[in-house]
């Protein structure tokens, strides 16, 4: 017979040993760990309601368990010195607990760790503006706002305010004063934090996440206002980065907002992680969208489309397109034609690049 786990930290402590990126708890199956994107199951026995309800029991305090009983959700973020880093979302499904568990690194890496451009370095420095990092969940976001918050604070004596929900990274003190504000605990809400951070003499905002109308708006009215602002958007690609910003808007504004993104907006960076043809590991491709004069024009004039191929003839000025990055990879034989092909924007232009 199967062993159970009756401690939540334990099953963390096997995560890691796997150099897994998350664990998954939930009833009726085994804890289960993804590894360089894979499912794979630990050896215990399959959970049943009450692990879940002692999990939670476990890593809540009496507060979150309330919150957690009331909403059916709840976001938190744990963390043992010089160890490990989680952050935890507990939801019910089914009349149970689920519990979705993303290790993060304590130490925050440089760019050159993460496979990141050098280019971040200059955009680091701008001093007013709109950089976003865009991709699906689980491409490294986060990790890669961490890196620019961390060379930021390292190299440029600003006053840096985050708002995140939870809170992931922790940041000290370097050059710069980094003051991290978590929702729900800090501030009821990103709304809330956000009409109050403008008051805060902010140098540097960065947003978790830019979720919904009230969020982007105030996020493209602070970079406008002389502030610079990093942000995350799940999409992939920054022409469809644009769209989604734009569309929010109702369709009266969304002139307005093309001529004031034109302005405000500096750079997009794409990614996503790959299986390396090894499947011990995930290589990043990034797609690098530097706002030109001429990128400003398009957006200004909704010609939206017209973007990726900007992109595409503008290596000099340090962009590069997504199928571009993944054409490297293949090249450096990292990652397998198959997933080039699977994970292009464009699959009959990478068959033609790699004579496929």
């Amino acid at each position: 017979m199967e062993r159970k786990c009756d401690n939540i930290f334990t099953l963390i402590d096997e995560t890691l040993k796997l150099n897994a990126s998350d664990l998954h708890i939930s009833v009726g199956i085994p804890p289960t760990c993804r590894v360089n994107g894979h499912l794979r199951p630990l050896p215990y026995a399959r959970v049943e309601p009450r692990d879940t309800e002692a999990y939670a029991v476990q890593l809540l305090n009496e507060k979150q368990l309330h919150h957690l009983h009331e909403t059916g959700e709840i976001d938190i973020s744990i963390s043992s010195y010089e160890k490990y880093r989680c952050r935890i979302n507990i939801f019910r499904q089914k009349s149970c607990y689920s519990l979705a568990i993303r290790m993060l690194n304590p130490i925050i890496k440089d760019f050159k760790a993460l496979g990141l451009p050098p280019v971040l370095e200059d955009l680091c420095s701008l001093n007013r503006g709109l950089i976003l990092i865009t991709g699906p969940t689980g491409a490294g976001k986060t990790t890669t706002l961490a890196a620019m918050v961390d060379w930021i604070n390292s190299n440029r004596d600003c006053h840096i305010v985050t708002l995140e929900d939870p809170i992931e990274y922790v940041h000290e003190h370097k050059r710069s004063i980094v003051n991290q504000r978590e929702i729900g605990y800090d501030s009821l809400s990103y709304a809330n934090a956000l009409r109050a951070v403008l008051r805060q003499d902010p140098d540097v905002i960065l947003i978790g996440e830019m979720r919904d109308l009230d969020s982007i708006s105030i996020a493209l009215t602070a970079a406008e206002t002389g502030h610079l602002v990093l942000s995350t958007l799940h999409t992939i690609g920054a022409s469809k980065t644009i769209d989604r910003i734009i569309d929010v808007f109702p369709p009266f504004q969304q002139q307005q907002i093309r001529t004031q993104l034109s302005m405000v907006l500096q750079a997009v960076i794409s990614q996503q992680l790959i299986p390396t043809v090894d499947g011990r590991d995930r290589a990043l491709a990034t797609e690098i969208m530097i706002t030109t004069p001429a990128i400003k024009n398009l957006i200004r004039d909704n010609k939206i489309h017209q973007i990726s191929n900007v992109i595409q003839t503008s290596g000099k000025l340090f962009m590069k397109s997504m199928d571009a990055s993944l054409l490297d990879l293949v090249r450096e034989n990292r990652i397998s034609i198959e997933n080039a092909l699977a994970y292009a924007s464009d699959p009959e232009y990478m068959k033609r690049m790699l004579s496929y």
